[in-house]
């Protein structure tokens, strides 16, 4: 039994493109909202859809990369966004960069030549009721005000974040342990041996770090981007400037931990902490920060246990719209108590382009699929995208923040698998299920 006559998109970025020609894929007819060019973003500067803001680049497209493994999975779906990308690439060494004019000339064409989207240029100020079919909110980082008031009144108030502010992450397995002790402040941790990875500095390796901090490289903030800091989320940074032990009394702060190699208290300390249960990513702790990416791997490599660090996602403080998806969503990307509702893109909490367009292929699909009386489907946990989706589930997650693909977010394989030969087999077994799902 079928349910509506057509799918509801709003917003006309990567997100709401792929879901609105995944819909169409599987025959349904689509109403597509985009406010622009009647109603404009700080950021856009063209009606066209899928727009790049900030950067030319889908990053990598080696499959040695997290990031390559995602598009080559979306590539065998049919991705419009890949299609786009691979249609207007530019020289970029491994990576996969754009011409932005064209590549966004590219999808509008495509979704205006296409007989089932029904393109409305108009500003959805709140969420459509779906009496016609399932609705897709794709309305990326940047959500109108009006809109945004209605989210936050259809999740509660408590549900939605406007801006990030996040700390770096680690791979597990790239700590230098004998330099490092585990530990929670005063022994107040669950495993015997504490919760925390600590990282111990002297007065001189602080000193140091102190200095490098303050003299290294920030990113611009772009107008759009512009937040009000909190005095408990400073960039680490801005703390550094207000004096040179105002770190050491803040996230680096040694109190109640004792260094297991000396038996006494380290002059100043950075805490991880385990991002995820496996136990295969960590996260500096309250490391939020404006360096540059280059300028965050040479800083914090000179914290003693770090010198080898790789970072699986970067700090960062910047303009973001998304939502609480562990508590709001099903692994379907539906709205709990409201199954015709879907979200896609950076909204639910992914980072990065390719990753927004990832989602809007879930919510495209499933959102077809009910209209179609079928059951939604979930693209498997071995995958690039079911890593994602993984990720945007777990409950477990305290302090939920937006993230990009990286191996971390994968299904450990077993431990008997030599260190040599994980990446490659992770690349096997995703591409295997997604190419089975693609027969769904």
């Amino acid at each position: 039994m079928s349910v509506g006559k057509f799918v509801t998109i709003i917003g006309g970025g990567l997100a709401g493109s792929e879901a609105a020609h995944q819909a169409t894929k599987l025959g349904l007819k689509v109403r597509l909202f985009e406010m622009r060019p009647k109603a404009r973003t700080p950021a856009h500067k063209t009606s066209n859809f899928g727009e790049l803001v900030c950067s030319n680049s889908l990053k990598s497209q080696s499959l040695d990369n997290a990031s390559g493994i995602l598009k080559e999975e979306m590539r065998r779906l049919n991705s419009i966004v890949i299609e786009a990308a691979d249609s207007t690439s530019i020289p970029a060494g491994k990576a996969l960069a754009v011409d932005r004019q064209l590549f966004s000339n590219y999808l509008t064409k495509k979704l205006e030549e296409n007989p089932l989207v029904e393109i409305i240029q108009e500003e959805a100020r709140e969420i459509p009721t779906p009496v016609d079919g399932p609705v897709i909110i794709a309305t990326g980082p940047l959500t109108s005000e009006s809109l945004s008031k209605d989210i936050s009144r259809t999740t509660g108030s408590s549900h939605l974040y406007f801006y990030d502010s996040i700390s770096p992450i680690i791979d597990a397995e790239t700590i230098h342990y004998t330099k490092v002790f585990r530990a929670s402040r005063y022994g107040r941790g669950e495993q015997e041996e504490g919760d925390y990875v600590n990282c111990p500095l002297t007065r001189e390796e602080y000193n140091r770090f102190i200095e490098e901090l303050i003299k290294a490289d920030k990113i611009e903030t772009h107008e759009f981007e512009k937040v009000q800091y909190f005095e408990s989320c400073l960039p680490i940074e801005v703390m550094a400037e207000r004096g040179s032990d105002t770190l050491r009394f803040g996230p680096m702060k040694p109190v109640g931990l004792i260094d297991s190699h000396t038996g006494k208290s380290p002059f100043a300390v950075l805490q991880l902490r385990m991002e995820n249960k496996e136990a295969t990513m960590y996260n500096m702790v309250g490391f939020q920060t404006k360096l540059k990416y280059p300028e965050q791997r040479r800083v914090f490599r000179m914290i003693p246990g770090l010198e080898n660090a790789e970072f699986m996602r970067y700090g960062s403080i910047h303009r973001n719209t998304y939502i609480n998806s562990p508590r709001l969503l099903h692994p379907t990307l539906q709205l709990k108590g409201e199954e015709l509702i879907f979200f896609a893109g950076q909204i639910t909490g992914v980072e990065g382009y390719v990753e927004s367009a990832a989602m809007g292929i879930v919510a495209g699909i499933n959102a077809a699929r009910i209209s179609q009386g079928l059951n939604p489907i979930v693209p498997p946990p071995e995958t690039a995208m079911g890593s994602l989706i993984r990720y945007i589930n777990d409950e477990s997650i305290k302090n939920f923040q937006p993230m990009n693909i990286n191996f971390g977010l994968f299904c450990p394989l077993p431990n008997s698998v030599p260190k040599s030969q994980r990446r490659e087999l992770i690349v096997e077994r995703a591409l295997s299920r997604i190419s089975n799902w693609n027969a769904f």
